[in-house]
């Protein structure tokens, strides 16, 4: 079975006080082999990038009203005039509020969302496939 990677590189606003954001490269990855995740690389070309792992549910609901709890919270905002959505990361070593453009998120999750529509993520799996060549044996 062929997987297909669908990527978007962008950059993040990493928000430290209500006056003050870092910019973060990051790439945004949604691979056919994990249909039900997105992974984000904060930091892409550096020699210490981080990795997130979440539900691409997450972040398709959060596109449009808050959503989330725990490591991983998702809501939709305005920064200076513009669309942003709004990510609050959470791990033991520390918290991060990031803001991304939320027209280009949006593109992004819609290529990902024609490539595999919501409700057929487990087709992609092929677990049929395998439990029925397991019980064929």
């Amino acid at each position: 079975m062929r997987h297909t990677v669908v990527e978007r590189e962008l950059e993040l606003r990493m928000i430290v006080s209500p006056e003050y954001d870092v910019p973060v490269p990051a790439r945004l990855a949604y691979r056919t082999d994990d249909p039900y995740a997105v992974h984000v690389v904060f930091h892409v070309g550096s020699e210490h990038p981080v990795h997130w792992t979440f539900a691409r549910d997450l972040l398709v609901e959060g596109v449009f009203r808050p959503c989330g709890d725990g490591d991983v919270r998702v809501w939709p905002s305005k920064a200076l005039g513009r669309s942003v959505v709004l990510l609050a990361l959470s791990a033991p070593d520390g918290e991060a509020l990031l803001e991304a453009p939320a027209a280009q998120v949006a593109a992004w999750l819609e290529r990902t969302l024609r490539l595999v529509p919501p409700g057929s993520e487990g087709e992609q799996l092929g677990i049929d496939d395998e439990l029925a060549g397991l019980l064929a044996q």
